[in-house]
């Protein structure tokens, strides 16, 4: 077994954290957010699995995921690949490619996003099924990767960072899945948000990792004035974003069924920390120059893992979203600034 999968696999001995929304969210943020800043890859993938943990929980599967196992949690959906589900007399099994799987070869379970035509379904295996009414929509499975017909497809991750997450293509052939449910039970649920912030987490755990040596420089005498400028806006960038956080948490806490709050809350949230650790990563290296970057390994790593992680925030586009969200779903800009408490 290697280091990183040993890694995850004894962070999950220490047990899965609460589910949020069940009284201690922050708890779960703080842990996934300690794990990523020790190792970011370890806390990427320990993130995916007690992602799992409560997807299937939240879909009625409280067992289904078991002691030993690691899971990954595989829904991305660019127009192609496309990774296809067919329904017959022995069950569901998948067929086709699915890109950016985090632990392709390292997970023992996913649960993965497929596309199914309506007359693939079972209510439509009747003689009466008509092609007008094959539209393709998404479903949830769960598959156990070591069944036959699984495989990891070779250099189809080429960036340096997070490259020990084995994120690549994984090809499936005739692969049987179990299936959870529409891809809207699996994205109409205000806990898909509260991961979607779970993942905010980890990236504020690992831009608190990048910025250790500023951090450590600063305090020393010899720091000169421009060194301890940058320090001081990273710490600040970083308090603000923890405080969010807690207060976010405590909202989830107190309404962890209101979908529409979750929503522009996860956007809020990842915004402000995709934008702070990409200051982190860029004040660090201006602070510094290019001597941790050349010359600590470790530092390096976690500023490529970070730059790379991040990226999984559409930045712009997720901005230009909560507006979008708040008004679709008819929230004013209070619920989300003031949690509805009071007015400006």
């Amino acid at each position: 077994m290697n280091k990183i999968l040993a890694d995850v696999h004894s962070c999950l001995r220490a047990g899965t954290p609460t589910l949020p929304g069940h009284g201690d969210t922050i708890a779960r943020w703080r842990r996934l957010a300690g794990i990523t800043a020790d190792h970011t890859v370890v806390g990427r993938l320990y993130e995916a699995h007690a992602d799992a943990v409560a997807i299937t929980a939240e879909l009625g599967q409280h067992e289904l995921v078991r002691p030993g196992q690691l899971w990954g949690v595989w829904a991305a959906e660019p127009p192609t690949p496309v990774l296809r589900a067919q329904h017959s007399g022995q069950g569901w099994t998948l067929t086709g490619t699915k890109p950016w799987c985090s632990g392709a070869s390292l997970c023992t379970h996913a649960l993965v996003t497929a596309t199914v035509s309506t007359t693939d379904t079972p209510a439509a295996q009747g003689d009466d099924a008509e092609a007008s009414d094959d539209v393709p929509h998404k479903v949830l499975f769960a598959v156990d990767l070591s069944s036959p017909g699984v495989t990891p497809v070779p250099d189809t991750w080429h960036a340096v960072g997070m490259a020990a997450s084995d994120s690549g293509w994984v090809s499936f052939e005739q692969v049987h899945a179990t299936p959870l449910g529409t891809h809207a039970d699996y994205l109409d649920r205000a806990g898909f948000w509260h991961g979607g912030i779970g993942v905010a987490a980890c990236w504020y755990g690992a831009a608190r990792a990048v910025a250790a040596p500023l951090l450590a420089r600063a305090s020393t005498p010899s720091a000169s004035p421009i060194l301890r400028a940058h320090a001081g806006a990273v710490a600040a960038a970083l308090s603000a974003s923890w405080a969010l956080l807690e207060r976010t948490a405590a909202s989830v806490d107190a309404e962890p069924t209101n979908l529409p709050l979750a929503k522009a809350q996860a956007f809020a949230v990842r915004t402000l920390i995709d934008r702070m650790a990409a200051e982190v990563i860029d004040r660090t290296g201006r602070a510094l120059g290019p001597g941790p970057l050349a010359s600590d390994a470790a530092h390096a790593q976690r500023v490529a893992d970070l730059s790379i992680y991040i990226r999984q925030s559409h930045a712009e586009t997720d901005e230009a979203a909560l507006p979008a969200v708040m008004a679709e779903d008819g929230l004013s800009w209070d619920d989300l600034i003031r949690d509805g408490h009071g007015t400006w």
